[in-house]
């Protein structure tokens, strides 16, 4: 796992970066409003709909462009869902390293890598791209901390009144530090036989159970809410511009995913799962 995380770095770093810099750009070439650009940027460079979610009060974006957003992301997820354990086979000549790796930081959401390593995992009986795709989709959502931090300031900017520190302070979600508690509270947990001394593995396997499940609920609860916040007349005057800027973004980061992970085959194509 540590062997497979330290060959993703590189690729996710760098289709993060490519994602952020070109999307927010084609987005302004095309006449996008420049906060339903950078939910698309994003939500495509990091974890989908769950970074869209976390991205847009920083932003001020509206719930109409977070539904549009939300809905580029879903559409192009799944079909990257469908097609890229198939496409990935072809590829990378059944390589479960280098498959994972592809679909790991290509497919945008991380319950959309998750359902494509199953695919695989069905197709072709090999559960090591799963693993590989898990860890490498786990790694490029932690970049969420430093992202949308970064690219709240950037957005921000342009109709700041404040000092810098006051920018930088409002650009900083609170989310970040209830993300950098939980990861802390998971991995103390995970460590040893007994979590923190006390628990033993059956009670703390059923508390992070119970807590996930609690998270999808808050997760599904709001994206009702940003749905029913949602006019589809107002959406249907931003015309078609968002799902093209969607569909260039998908493109972009799979095919950027690709030559990464091909160029660096030679290095990474033999590492344990």
């Amino acid at each position: 796992t540590g062997a497979i995380g330290l060959a993703a770095l590189p690729i996710v770093v760098c289709c993060i970066a490519t994602a952020l810099f070109f999307v927010t750009r084609i987005g302004a070439v095309l006449g996008l409003p420049p906060r339903l650009a950078t939910l698309i940027a994003v939500g495509t460079a990091i974890c989908g709909n769950s970074a869209i979610v976390a991205m847009a009060p920083v932003i001020d974006a509206t719930d109409d462009e977070v539904s549009y957003a939300v809905g580029c992301i879903t559409i192009f997820g799944l079909v990257a869902l469908m097609a890229y354990p198939y496409l990935g086979h072809q590829l990378f000549d059944g390589d479960p390293t280098l498959v994972g790796l592809f679909m790991g930081t290509a497919i945008h959401d991380t319950s959309q890598v998750a359902g494509a390593g199953m695919v695989y995992l069905a197709q072709y009986g090999t559960p090591e791209v799963l693993d590989a795709a898990t860890v490498t989709k786990l790694q490029r959502n932690m970049f969420m901390l430093a992202v949308i931090p970064l690219m709240a300031f950037h957005s921000n900017r342009a109709r700041a009144t404040g000092s810098i520190r006051s920018q930088i302070k409002a650009a900083i979600p609170m989310f970040v530090f209830g993300f950098l508690a939980m990861s802390l509270l998971r991995t103390l947990g995970d460590l040893g036989d007994r979590p923190f001394g006390l628990l033993t593995e059956e009670v703390w396997s059923t508390t992070i159970g119970w807590a996930t499940k609690t998270a999808t609920l808050c997760l599904a609860v709001a994206m009702s809410a940003v749905g029913l916040g949602t006019s589809f007349t107002r959406l249907r005057g931003l015309g078609m511009r968002p799902l093209a800027v969607g569909l260039f973004a998908a493109a972009l980061v799979g095919a950027v995913s690709y030559t990464l992970v091909r160029l660096l085959a030679p290095h990474i194509g033999s590492l344990p799962v």
